[in-house]
């Protein structure tokens, strides 16, 4: 039985394998597609632990609201291709709603909870197979709070969410609010909510980098102290949310600007495809 050009397009289409894996299957199965689609999955499955080791820095950033919980998960692919087909949509979609029903905190948790009768990891085997590419999730993140407030952000009109999104508020204007502070943070990638999550040990790294680059660049001793101090606050207004000048107001801090419009945050998180935080 032969197949066209027609027949390698749907095989694309519904298993997300590439254009020579499609016409391999096709004539392994004589043009016929459910056997094409079987032989697919067969063979990546048999290819699964060959792919262990391949980058998957392609995917997209999925998001949940529910009144005060916000959930945020990340998976990822290898290819733009498979990231901007509906199979891979359908299911981060899929972990998505995982993810929310057993109240995920990390991804651990979620590959190991069960998901019709399977793990979620084997439901990632099998479409790894089905689509011959490395699919893992990357990141979960769960946020709590009076009001939770989400936004996720195309850095390609072709391509799904490439970043994503969670913040907790509250106060009268939460939602507003929370909006802006949200897509603030999708564009200042800030890390830390106050100066106080910053660990002792990164504060300590920071002022000795501070000290050992004045020293390079010849700064006096006696200002030393006063150098070192403005780097250090630097840091924190580089990387501390509520200190960050607000990307729609920069004249005000994020956390000035929630201030005056009488809302607090209190947590938030950001996930970007293929970043390592």
């Amino acid at each position: 039985m032969a197949y066209t050009a027609a027949d390698i397009k749907k095989l694309r289409e519904s298993t997300g394998a590439g254009m020579l894996d499609c016409k391999k299957a096709l004539e392994e199965s004589d043009g016929d597609l459910g056997a094409a689609q079987e032989f697919l999955r067969v063979k990546g499955l048999k290819g699964v632990t060959k792919r262990e080791g391949r980058t998957a820095s392609n995917g997209l950033v999925a998001a949940h609201v529910d009144g005060g919980v916000g959930t945020l998960v990340e998976v990822n692919c290898e290819t733009d291709f498979v990231a901007k087909g509906d199979r891979f949509g359908e299911l981060a979609q899929r972990v998505l709603a995982q993810a929310v029903a057993v109240g995920a905190t990390d991804a651990a948790s979620l590959l190991s909870s069960q998901l019709d009768g399977q793990s979620v990891q084997q439901v990632l085997d099998e479409a790894n197979a089905s689509m011959g590419e490395k699919i893992e999730v990357q990141r979960v993140a769960r946020v709590e709070g009076d009001q939770v407030v989400s936004y996720l952000h195309r850095t390609s009109p072709d391509l799904p969410p490439q970043i994503g999104v969670v913040v907790a508020v509250s106060g009268e204007r939460a939602a507003e609010v929370g909006r802006d502070v949200a897509m603030h943070t999708a564009a200042m990638s800030p890390t830390f909510l106050t100066r106080e999550e910053v660990s002792e040990e990164v504060v300590a790294s920071e002022r000795r980098l501070a000290e050992e680059t004045a020293r390079e660049e010849g700064r006096p001793e006696q200002a030393m102290p006063k150098i070192i101090e403005g780097r250090v606050n630097g840091f924190f207004k580089d990387n501390v949310l509520l200190e960050q000048a607000f990307a729609k107001e920069s004249k005000k801090t994020v956390g000035k600007y929630a201030e005056e419009a009488g809302v607090q945050v209190t947590g938030f998180a950001r996930f970007r495809v293929g970043a390592t935080a």
